[in-house]
């Protein structure tokens, strides 16, 4: 939709309500741009594959965390990697099926008149046909399915579920910040892999009929545009890690839990992580003014890593430079710490991607006072002086007392 039509029809769409699943208003999807996908399956079972090897095995490891995946997964597979034939001028660059999800990333090399919603219906066709072949569900009634788009037939793809960047694709640095990864496609992973609804709920019955009328996904699909240095690198490392972080999610799934009642003090708080490092007798607040020098900064983390070697756990929003580039040191040396988020969680909530291992190992919380939005909200200044207060009252908390 551009925007002048959203815009006209925005007074009659009622209270906006938080959704990964819709496009961009005013972006066109059949120009040039590079795209990262993510769909899942319907219900979330695990149809595509089985997570084999252990959490804690090296990456070079014959142990380290993969996905193997079945005959319906190798099919989907193959249907992903055959984007790159059924479409001119569109390359598929990289591609990782999940148990119950499919990430992969579209590069539209110039303006076409396919959009990437075609593709994806097409894309789907083909999958679902996979799907009624080998699982047997029943064909989708006449005038009332998914018809395959033309062209949208199962072709042979490059072997194996590995990420490999295309020629040229370029190289940035790691992710900066304390980003959050609010992605649905991550939704119930383990924790929640096919498990149906209790009998006779709506829930269950519509999961019912769409296993019936052979529909393999879930209705509609997440995009990100690529739009800032270094990120199609990051999307690339994100895709390469996702079996490990389902690994470590599925070991260690009490800190990747998403908690929403989490009472500190006055306020109540989203929470990932250990929430046992709010008992800590000892905590500090990270606070750094923005005048401070690069070697007042250097200083100030030398001296908040000691302490936090000490048993002090850091506790920050990390606002300013300084304050980031403390937490930044504190995590790099493994020491625990104490986040607040502006950006608030919802149940699919995940850390970060460099995050992840401090998660695991206990040593990381992340505290969200407000609630889920799909888009970060801008610091105001009162949101700054508001998080700063919370930070206070969390180092002054102690278990009983309040």
């Amino acid at each position: 939709m551009d925007k002048e039509a959203f815009e006209k029809h925005r007074p009659y769409a009622g209270a906006a309500k938080p959704s990964m699943l819709r496009r961009r208003v005013g972006h066109d999807y059949g120009s040039r741009c590079i795209y990262l996908i993510t769909m899942t399956v319907e219900g979330r079972r695990p149809l595509l594959g089985t997570l084999v090897g252990s959490a804690d095995a090296p990456a070079d490891s014959p142990d380290a965390p993969h996905v193997v995946l079945t005959p319906l997964g190798e099919r989907v597979r193959q249907a992903w990697q055959a984007n790159s034939q059924h479409y001119q001028g569109v390359s598929v660059l990289a591609t990782m099926v999940m148990p119950d999800h499919l990430h992969g990333i579209l590069f539209f090399r110039e303006k076409t008149s396919v959009t990437l919603g075609t593709v994806i219906k097409g894309f789907k066709a083909a999958c679902n046909k996979a799907y009624r072949e080998l699982l047997g569900a029943e064909q989708p009634a006449q005038g009332g399915g998914i018809m395959p788009a033309q062209g949208a037939g199962i072709g042979n793809g490059a072997q194996g579920g590995e990420i490999r960047p295309a020629q040229g694709a370029g190289k940035g640095n790691r992710p900066q910040g304390a980003g959050i990864e609010n992605r649905a496609q991550e939704a119930g992973i383990g924790e929640r892999g096919g498990r149906l609804v209790s009998a006779g709920t709506a829930c269950q019955q519509k999961a019912k009929r769409d296993r019936e009328h052979g529909l393999l996904w879930s209705p509609n699909y997440n995009d990100h545009i690529l739009e800032g240095a270094g990120e199609l690198e990051r999307w690339f490392e994100y895709l390469r890690d996702n079996p490990r972080r389902l690994a470590m999610r599925r070991t260690y799934r009490e800190y990747f839990r998403v908690r929403f009642d989490i009472t500190v003090g006055s306020r109540t708080y989203a929470a990932i992580g250990n929430r046992f490092l709010l008992d800590y007798p000892q905590k500090m607040e990270v606070q750094c003014s923005r005048s401070l020098t690069a070697a007042q900064i250097e200083e100030e983390m030398e001296k908040k890593v000691a302490l936090a070697r000490a048993g002090v756990v850091l506790v920050s929003p990390s606002i300013s430079d300084g304050e980031k580039a403390v937490m930044d040191a504190v995590l790099a040396a493994k020491q625990p710490q104490i986040f607040l988020t502006p950006n608030g969680f919802n149940e699919y909530s995940r850390p970060g991607h460099r995050y992840y291992d401090a998660c695991a190992e206990g040593r990381f919380l992340i505290l969200a006072p407000w609630p889920h939005q799909n888009r970060e909200t801008p610091l105001t200044r009162a949101m700054c002086l508001e998080l700063n207060a919370m930070a206070k009252e969390i180092v002054a908390y102690k278990k009983g007392l309040f």
